[in-house]
């Protein structure tokens, strides 16, 4: 359908559609084309002002596989020429660095990338923003598309007409900005982290949304830090993947048989505890020691709440950054797919504003751009903390587990860690600086923790196999004791 006529008067709709005219990428599907309303928007906030059809034909090459899209003119140069001398000429060179970027690596493998609205927005932040920059037209319109499907089917026809509508010295700007940009945008290009792209598109980089997502995505994909993190990430991920969820041990009569303990009814009671004689069984009884069987239990009977709380002062720095950050996604990802509810609190001498992860989707972004620049103070951190946890209690039903990385010189006064304690279950990993020990007066009150030293950081294949040890003692029954069954001050 093409644009109704109600709309063909409003500028803010035929600027932006008739600019297709100019158009190099036909896609072959009209809710492909809405996306690139989002992106003109999302681009609009970040001050990156650009015409709908370069942010529509670049986005698209890089979002959606070569099978959905074509390359080609919209419609004949010549019925838009009038008032642009140099169309022909710009329409060449434009289509030139189209051909390019969709020949790239980052656009070959579009498809298995999985990136959302928000990654493809920094996208194109990045290597459009040169571009922009150059522009010296302002546009002659404001672009307000309706998020209307409709408005883009059958549209070709009708581009001459609505390009008509409006000055297009904007339009011709952008597209000599983007000639003469054109080796700094290839650049850009094969710059891309296609590791970091990908880590986004298997965990989600969903935050705060909106604006404040996109500051996060952006300043992980300019961070030298977070590419290590990601590394490191994608190369313990595989074994956390196969994680599905398992139902929990109870003592409802419902579902099957999960296991034995010591805590049910006498419907479930181990037929061979009738064979001790009367005393015996007496005393079995006192002291809790009568064995029952355990019934399956769903996760969400358990109401159970992890946070992971990471250490971003300045003692971080480096490999052991890397280590705690990358274990902390993979074992974020790991609850998630064992059906618990996750979220992430960095600290440095103050306790920060808590990401949760949303579905099956984490703050990834987040976790890697993340920068605490307020130097150490864990007994405030610890005070904060356990305030926290005990108006937690009275809010929330669920039982909160905290999950703490860090450096092995934390020290926390004990009543601190003790107050915590008694609000929540604590699994740790230390992670010891060259030629240290592990020297910490409350290690006993932990439900478990493990201690990673600095020659198994300095090895690649000994540091995966210390993440990995970890992960599979870090299970999804460490919402009863935190990780009960790992032996306290396990070497990893």
């Amino acid at each position: 359908m093409p644009v109704p006529d109600h709309l063909l008067g409003d500028t803010s709709v035929t600027g932006p559609l008739g600019s297709l005219a100019l158009s190099q990428v036909r896609p072959g599907s009209t809710v492909l084309a809405l996306r690139a309303v989002k992106w003109h928007e999302g681009l609009g906030r970040l001050g990156v002002v650009l015409p709908f059809a370069l942010v529509h034909d670049v986005g698209l090459l890089f979002a959606t596989s070569r099978d959905h899209v074509e390359i080609g003119p919209r419609c004949e140069p010549a019925s838009i020429a009038r008032g642009m001398p140099d169309l022909q000429r710009l329409l060449d060179g434009y289509r030139r660095v189209l051909e390019e970027l969709g020949q790239s690596e980052a656009a070959r493998r579009a498809p298995e990338l999985k990136m959302s609205d928000d990654l493809v927005i920094v996208l194109l932040s990045r290597l459009l923003g040169a571009v922009a920059s150059r522009v010296n037209v302002p546009p002659a319109y404001r672009a307000a598309v309706p998020m209307d499907a409709s408005l883009f089917e059958r549209i070709d026809t009708q581009l001459p007409q609505l390009f008509s509508t409006a000055r297009r010295g904007f339009e011709a700007s952008a597209l000599s900005a983007l000639e003469v940009s054109r080796l700094f945008v290839l650049t850009m290009t094969d710059a891309l982290d296609l590791d970091t792209l990908r880590l986004f598109g298997m965990l989600g980089a969903e935050g705060a949304g909106g604006a404040l997502t996109q500051v996060d995505l952006l300043a992980a994909l300019e961070s030298p830090e977070a590419n290590d993190i990601v590394n490191f990430s994608l190369e313990i991920l595989p074994s956390v993947l196969e994680t599905k969820t398992r139902p929990a041990a109870g003592t409802t009569a419902a579902h099957g048989y999960s296991g034995i303990g010591t805590r049910g009814s006498i419907d479930g009671l181990v037929l061979t505890e009738l064979a001790w004689d009367d005393l015996e069984l007496a005393r079995r009884l006192l002291d809790n020691e009568v064995l029952y069987y355990a019934r399956e239990q769903s996760r969400d009977e358990q109401k159970r709440v992890h946070y992971l709380l990471v250490d971003a002062s300045a003692s971080m720095r480096g490999d052991r950054q890397t280590f705690a950050r990358g274990m902390a996604i993979a074992t974020a990802k790991k609850l998630l797919l064992e059906g618990e509810d996750v979220a992430f609190r960095f600290f440095d001498a103050r306790l920060y504003e808590i990401h949760r992860a949303h579905g099956d989707k984490l703050p990834t972004a987040h976790v890697l751009s993340f920068k605490g620049e307020r130097g150490r103070n864990p007994a405030r951190v610890f005070a904060e903390l356990s305030t926290e946890l005990d108006l937690h209690r009275h809010r929330d039903p669920r039982s909160p587990v905290v999950h703490l990385f860090t450096h092995a010189a934390l020290y926390i006064p004990r009543e601190m860690v003790q107050a915590v304690r008694r609000s929540a279950h604590i699994a740790a990993v230390f992670i010891l600086p060259s030629g240290g020990k592990l020297d910490l007066d409350y290690l006993d009150l932990l439900d478990a923790h493990w201690v990673v030293d600095h020659a198994t950081l300095s090895s690649g294949s000994a540091r995966a196999n210390a993440a990995r040890s970890i992960l599979d003692q870090t299970t999804a029954s460490s919402g009863e004791e935190a990780g009960k069954g790992a032996a306290k001050g396990a070497e990893a």
